[in-house]
């Protein structure tokens, strides 16, 4: 989908083979760089000291055996054929899954929601409305989590550790796949000397890696899909050889069998073992997280005919040389490149440095993706977004998390030193994530699917039985570095949760403290204050009643604009907004007041335009919804601060040509028209004056002398420009507040608050047309 042009992948319509085939190929090089590249460092993390000093073939079939059933239950079954069908409208990832469920069931904490955003297009697929009702069962379990609050927190805290250990494996991933690819130093240089390269080799490509992501992936994207296609040929060719030249018959080690003899000769090193073999599906998740590039089919063919097949071919190729030289135990430490030909071992070092910055890539930019949706929806302190392709919408940087990533990842690697550790780390972090999706899936079956709770019971117990065996495998290695990721989760999820708390206390002391409609009528036509020329917007959260900041403004200052604007900018629990459906417009008290209400909403995944355009759409907006006429209803005025039925949709200026338009030009300067050039240093601080002019369609109903005179207004007012006031807030605890509340509202979400982006919008807006009314929120 390209929102910049208001086009929307239609997941029902049929894609021709060449689309799919051309997808498919452009996955390879955003989707498959971390699972490509786990052949680096899976068998050296399996046989580490736990089993390798008793290693026989036995051992060797069974790691294969694991790995072989571990890639086609999770990756493939799993994810290919049954979480990529759980898309919320084409977007994948954790935070889908739970957006998704926020609106079959009423579990957001999103506090600006309304009934009229249920009537978004993208809250349907396929026509079939999303809301309606499934099984007796499925209605049982969405009432009981509508009903118990305690509830919706636990669906929220799941999904926020989700999204944490995502950010976690952001930082581990680059560390292991970089190290693990510069390790195949160790095979070209003497010991005394390589451990002294490793570290800072490793450390150089993880700084360039990190120091290119502001140029954005599209400008050396073209470059990822034939790295990872040649690494993926030549891990598959050395497999090929290895399992012809060293041993035929590794085949058999794919059967189950294996496993069992596996587990019952090593006991509990074998089991603690696993952790190294869970490494060969890191990676998997972003076949999902990713899917708004792509497509499911796409995705599906990729894995399925390219990247499935030649990752079990490099691991029996492994396997194969490893049964046949298990008597060195450094052959285990080494890992991958112990088992390519000496006379290819630099070329394919260079290929392996290659593919592991193309697979660190993917996870950092899916921490970006997954960061962008968690601030849209108020679970993230505000960070600057950067888009980098105006093509691809998914493509953003976001330069502080990636100053963090770059520093958490630099001090691991040189903190570990060690793959084993390394592998530990990542391991937990990958299966935590797989764990939170298992969960959330099995309530998107019921809930979303209505399938019957046999069916979820069935998935959570299969899946989960599998990921739980490794996740108690990596647990068991916590003080051999799977600390890493709960600490970095734990750390990340208190900066989430308490952001989020404190906004939704803002929220709330901005319902009970918003001015009533019965005190604006009370002021009189006049309002009691003096009408300047422009357009004043109150920036507010409220989508209903007046933001106490105005009655602050009102008290200190009284006079604001001939047009007042209550302007709401919000993010719905969808990817994308249609631009059709962008604005909801409504009018405040009598039409003699020009007091307006206007709702933006956007989506997780939507890109903010910029001032001008955006000031475009809201005025053209406005404009059309005088011209309507729904705005004459019961007298024009809204009594009823909650009544969504009295707002109107309305789409932007480019996507209503039957609609009113806005032109704006500039008169040129007296002086100039003059021609008096010598007076050309010396011009007037006005400037050129803005002229304003409505077009309106050629078949525009005629209109009556009170409309007339509103539009007229508003184009003068347009004229004369806009200012733009802001609400600064400075939220304390109450006195009397538990000494947990005053720590988290005083300490941690004011720290949040003064360190972190202003809102997107203020982000453009001149600084000579912004007023900032401040006050004081007790929550």
């Amino acid at each position: 989908m390209d929102p910049e042009l208001g086009v929307y992948r239609n997941p029902v319509k049929k894609e021709s083979w060449k689309t799919v085939l051309t997808l498919a190929y452009q996955s390879l090089g955003v989707v498959y760089g971390d699972l490509s590249t786990s052949p680096l460092y899976v068998y050296k993390s399996t046989f580490a000291d736990d089993i390798v000093h008793s290693t026989t073939n036995e051992e060797i079939y069974g790691v294969l055996s694991f790995v072989f059933w571990t890639l086609t239950l999770i990756p493939l079954l799993k994810y290919v054929f049954i979480v990529l069908k759980a898309d919320d409208n084409g977007e994948g990832g954790t935070f889908a899954l739970y957006s998704k469920l926020c609106r079959h069931a009423k579990v957001s904490f999103l506090p600006n929601s309304q009934s009229a955003d249920e009537e978004l297009s993208n809250y349907k697929k396929d026509g079939v409305d999303l809301l309606g009702t499934g099984t007796s069962i499925g209605s049982r379990l969405k009432l009981t989590l509508e009903k118990h609050r305690v509830l919706q927190k636990v669906l929220l805290v799941l999904a926020l550790i989700g999204t944490c250990m995502v950010i976690g494996d952001g930082v581990l991933t680059p560390a292991i796949s970089v190290f693990s690819a510069v390790s195949g130093l160790e095979l070209q240089m003497a010991k005394e000397h390589h451990k002294y390269v490793e570290v800072p080799v490793a450390c150089l490509v993880l700084v360039g890696l990190f120091s290119l992501q502001h140029y954005g992936t599209h400008r050396i994207g073209f470059m990822f899909a034939p790295i990872v296609i040649l690494w993926l040929f030549c891990i598959s060719a050395i497999g090929i050889y290895n399992i012809l030249h060293w041993n035929p018959h590794v085949y058999k080690a794919l059967s189950p069998y294996y496993m069992y003899i596996f587990l019952k000769k090593t006991q509990t090193r074998g089991w603690m073992s696993l952790g190294g073999v869970l490494l060969c599906i890191t990676g998997s998740e972003a076949m999902f997280a990713d899917l708004g590039h792509f497509s499911q089919l796409s995705i599906q063919f990729a894995f399925t005919f390219v990247v499935y097949p030649s990752l079990i071919l490099a691991y029996m190729g492994q396997a194969a040389y490893l049964s046949k030289h298990h008597i060195h135990d450094n052959d285990y430490r080494i890992g991958f490149y112990v088992s390519v030909p000496e006379k290819i071992r630099w070329p394919v070092l260079a290929i392996a440095i290659l593919a592991a910055v193309v697979g660190s890539q993917a996870i950092i930019t899916g921490t970006f993706s997954i960061i962008k949706q968690c601030s849209a929806l108020s679970c993230f302190p505000r960070v600057k977004i950067v888009h980098t392709s105006s093509k691809m919408h998914g493509q953003i940087y976001i330069p502080e998390i990636n100053w963090i990533l770059m520093l958490l990842c630099l001090a691991v690697t040189i903190g570990f030193r060690d793959t084993n550790r390394l592998g530990n780390a990542s391991g937990l972090a990958v299966i935590t994530v797989m764990l939170v999706t298992t969960c959330l899936m099995s309530l998107v079956i019921v809930l979303c699917w209505h399938q019957s709770i046999f069916v979820a019971i069935g998935f959570i117990f299969f899946f989960g039985t599998i990921e739980a065996l490794y996740f108690t495998a990596s647990l068991v290695k916590f003080l051999e570095g799977a600390w890493v990721p709960i600490a970095l989760g734990f750390i990340f999820l208190i900066i989430m949760y308490v952001w989020h708390y404190g906004t939704l206390k803002k929220y709330e002391f901005d319902i009970q403290n918003k001015v009533s409609i019965n005190w604006l009528l009370g002021l009189g036509p006049s309002l009691g204050i003096v009408r300047v020329r422009g357009i004043g917007l109150i920036h507010t959260e409220l989508v209903s009643g007046i933001p106490a900041i105005f009655s602050h403004f009102v008290t200190n200052l009284p006079a604001f604009h001939q047009v007042l604007v209550f302007l709401c900018i919000k993010s719905v629990p969808v990817p994308y907004v249609r631009p059709e459906e962008r604005f909801l417009v409504g009018r405040i008290g009598p039409k003699k007041y020009r007091l307006y209400r206007c709702i933006v909403r956007y989506g997780y995944h939507d890109i903010h335009k910029d001032d001008q355009e955006f000031e475009k759409d809201l005025v053209c907006s406005i404009a059309e919804f005088i011209r309507s006429g729904r705005s004459d209803a019961n007298g024009g005025i809204d009594h009823q601060e909650n009544d969504d039925d009295r707002m109107t949709v309305f789409g932007t200026s480019s996507t209503n040509a039957e609609g009113i338009q806005m032109y704006e030009n500039y008169d040129d300067h007296p002086a100039e028209v003059a021609g008096l050039k010598e007076l050309k240093e010396i011009q007037s601080p006005l400037g050129p004056r803005k002229r304003v002019r409505f077009v309106l369609p050629e078949r525009s109903p005629p209109m009556d002398m009170g409309v007339q005179e509103e539009l007229l207004d508003l184009m003068e007012a347009r004229e004369a420009g806009m200012a733009f006031i802001l609400g600064h807030s400075y939220v304390r605890a109450k006195s009397g507040s538990s000494l947990i509340k005053k720590f988290v509202i005083d300490i941690g979400y004011d720290f949040l608050r003064r360190n972190c982006r202003g809102p997107t919008y203020a982000l453009s807006i001149p600084h000579a047309s912004t007023l900032e009314v401040g006050m004081v929120c007790h929550v």
